[in-house]
């Protein structure tokens, strides 16, 4: 059962602006079942799905619902550089919970650079672009940590060591603990380690619930790490 008092609760097609099912992102598998199924979400999310599933695409649209800047940041964050955005974003309802807090922030990996630059030219958060990229990310993700509400994240690890990594894991734990809501899509089995998230993968057959073990990206690691040369051989 869904927590009624979670900032987002489902999304679905909106019914005054509904999406052309024959016209990207719409054909993709995964966006059709989100528009015509919708899809609910608890007080963590994590969306798995090889390159090109839709899991930015999905968070990216859910932002730019939210009233978050669809290039990071919060509510208020006023940077842009290129519009690269899809088209979902005008296509989704959010059913929010009664009551819940409707604050939120945004982080992903590709547009982390403009971000850092926004918050020095506005003079918040010090001198990101001194310290190492993971740094970077960790330190905002710690100090935005009181905005609670709504915390969506798209493919962070690609900022993050291994260490970096577990680090942010003790961060989403404490934004939880403090209330927070966490929507996460990762091509990281570290990551989709997320303590009581629900799994989801994205792919040619849609969006479908997964057990951590059971997740493509967590056999194909493991095949990996058991045996590197059975996929390097491939490489010519």
């Amino acid at each position: 059962m869904v927590d009624p008092v979670l900032p987002l609760r489902a999304v679905r097609m909106h019914a005054l602006s509904p999406a052309d099912m024959g016209e990207w992102p719409a054909t993709l598998p995964p966006m059709e079942q989100l528009l015509t199924q919708g899809l609910e979400f608890g007080r963590i999310t994590v969306l798995t799905g090889d390159n090109g599933a839709g899991k930015s695409t999905v968070v990216e649209a859910i932002a730019g619902a939210y009233g978050l800047n669809v290039e990071g940041g919060g509510t208020g964050a006023m940077h842009s550089t290129r519009a690269t955005e899809s088209p979902l974003v005008d296509h989704l309802q959010l059913v929010r919970g009664a009551g819940a807090s409707k604050k939120g922030f945004f982080l992903r990996a590709e547009t982390m650079h403009s971000l850092f630059t926004y918050y020095e030219e506005i003079g918040v958060g010090g001198v990101m672009h001194e310290r190492s990229h993971g740094e970077s990310f960790l330190e905002i993700v710690s100090e935005r940590s009181r905005i609670g509400g709504l915390w969506l994240l798209d493919e962070p690890e690609s900022a993050l060591s291994l260490s970096g990594c577990l680090a942010l894991l003790g961060l989403l734990r404490d934004l939880v603990a403090g209330g927070a809501q966490i929507i996460l899509s990762t091509h990281s089995p570290v990551l989709a380690a997320l303590p009581g998230a629900d799994l989801y993968e994205l792919g040619p057959w849609g969006i479908r619930a997964a057990t951590y073990d059971d997740l493509d990206l967590v056999r194909t690691w493991r095949s990996f790490l058991e045996s590197p040369q059975r996929f390097l051989r491939h490489l010519g």
